[in-house]
């Protein structure tokens, strides 16, 4: 019996291995899972399970049916946008492969603000809220029952009995920890709350490795918020053991909201088989603002590596500024090369990431890419004042992206988010002016920095480096 066991856990070993190989998106990926399944099926075969996938199954035939049922909305919107002479692309010498990617249009017409940290940005969502007339979309990775969380829920449940549509999204795996009797709260309040089921679907029913760390409210279709804030205490700096939590988010006004209620909508389909009834009605913004903005929703379910390539095509069209803010900074070989080919052609390239990170391994996996960003004269800057999170990038003088997807293979590949492009250059002056203000709290580190320390912590660094796919 025994003997049968092991040729069987064999016998599947090899069988996963060559399915990695066949499905792996990259290279390294299926060398490493092939040799593991191999070499040590008994425990690699219950991690490639949960952890092998590279496609999200299911999501993209409930995202065709989806757009097959909305297709006459989505032409009429689509009409509208023309008539009102709200498209960008014309004046955005750069939008085509970022419009194909995105499967959206550069629009025009937009108004953005800035929000910067906690206090900030959770004061223009409640105020959002509390104007919303007709419906309330909310989707968040994490979403706690805590003093901030309990903010939201009051005004959501205001809503909900003033005849205000409130829909509530989630992530299973980002929102463990939200109660029973939280969720229960909100639905006998009449608010619609969902997870948004990771686990849906045959393919998918082990894998929790895919994560919806989309953060997203929509008030009305008309005013929409994303970027890196979750719904939590800590993310005002109101956990002692974290402190000082650095983060930013943006409001839009404009057609664009349409383009950000999309992908909560395709999502909110995923979870619910239900289509919403919402405005595709795209007005610009009330301010007059001409600003030309781009959603670009990416995850496992794309036919493409989408949110790969809109940040390989960034880096590529830059041609004198190149800043990256991002608390996860694990890129792999292809991004190291479009950075180090940005630094030859004569562009300020500078990285930021935090000084203290929630994630040890990467941490570890930061220090390593020093060598090969020192040599062609890449800066690298670690945040000293508190956490930094926020996933912002700055290009040349006219250009910037805020959004949910950090600088590392799990946005890229495996988590569903939304990065928002401006193109723009007083509003990605804003954007430069605050990373300036966040390079004076941080301190450049060089690869002498790493020699300097003890050979176990170099040698940490590059082990950890080794584990970079699977950060």
């Amino acid at each position: 019996m025994v003997g049968w066991l092991i040729a069987l856990t064999q016998l599947l070993g090899i069988l996963s291995a060559i399915r990695a190989i066949m499905q792996a998106r990259t290279a390294q990926g299926a060398v490493a899972w092939a040799v593991a399944l191999i070499s040590f099926p008994y425990v690699a075969l219950p991690l490639f399970w949960i952890f092998g996938e590279s496609k999200f199954q299911g999501y993209v035939i409930a995202r065709r049916r989806n757009l097959a049922q909305a297709n006459p909305i989505a032409k009429d919107a689509y009409r509208l946008l023309i008539e009102r002479d709200l498209l960008a692309s014309t004046e955005y010498a750069g939008a085509l492969p970022f419009e194909r990617l995105a499967k959206l249009p550069f629009t025009t017409g937009n108004d953005a603000e800035l929000l910067i940290d906690g206090d900030a940005t959770f004061a223009s969502i409640f105020a959002g809220i509390e104007r919303a007339r007709h419906y309330v979309l909310v989707q968040f990775y994490i979403l706690r029952d805590d003093e901030i969380g309990h903010a939201l829920q009051e005004r959501l449940l205001e809503r909900a009995w003033n005849g205000v549509r409130v829909y509530v999204l989630y992530d299973e795996i980002g929102s463990h920890d939200l109660s029973r009797s939280c969720i229960k709260r909100m639905r006998d309040g009449g608010i619609t709350v969902q997870s948004f089921h990771t686990v849906g679907g045959r393919a998918n029913r082990f894998q929790i490795n895919f994560r919806n760390h989309r953060k997203i409210v929509v008030v009305d279709g008309h005013t929409a918020w994303v970027g890196g804030l979750n719904v939590g205490d800590e993310y005002l700096g109101r956990d002692p053991a974290i402190g000082y939590w650095r983060d930013t988010h943006l409001c839009v006004e404009g057609p664009v909201v349409q383009t950000v209620q999309v992908s909560f909508m395709e999502d909110w389909h995923w979870a619910t088989e239900e289509i919403l009834t919402l405005n595709w009605d795209p007005r610009p913004a009330a301010s007059g603002a001409r600003r030309a903005i781009l959603c670009l929703p990416s995850g496992p379910a794309d036919e493409l590596e989408t949110c790969t390539l809109f940040f390989i095509a960034a880096i590529n069209q830059a041609t004198s500024r190149l800043w990256i803010a991002s608390p996860y900074f694990v890129p792999d070989e292809q991004f190291i090369t479009a950075l180090q080919l940005a630094a030859l052609r004569g562009v300020e390239v500078r990285i930021l990431f935090p000084e203290r990170s929630d994630n040890f391994l990467i941490n570890l996996s930061n220090w390593s890419y020093l060598d090969e960003m020192e040599e062609v004269g890449i800066a690298v800057y670690r945040y000293r004042r508190g956490f930094m999170h926020q996933k912002v990038t700055v290009i040349d003088d006219d250009y910037c992206t805020i959004g949910t997807a950090n600088f590392d293979n799990r946005s890229f590949r495996l988590n569903f988010e939304v990065t928002m492009g401006i193109a723009d250059r007083e509003f990605s002056t804003q954007v430069r002016r605050m990373l300036e203000n966040d390079f004076a709290q941080a301190h450049r580190i060089t690869a002498a920095d790493l020699r300097a320390r003890s050979f176990p912590f170099r040698f940490a660094v590059r082990a950890a480096r080794l584990a970079a796919p699977v950060q």
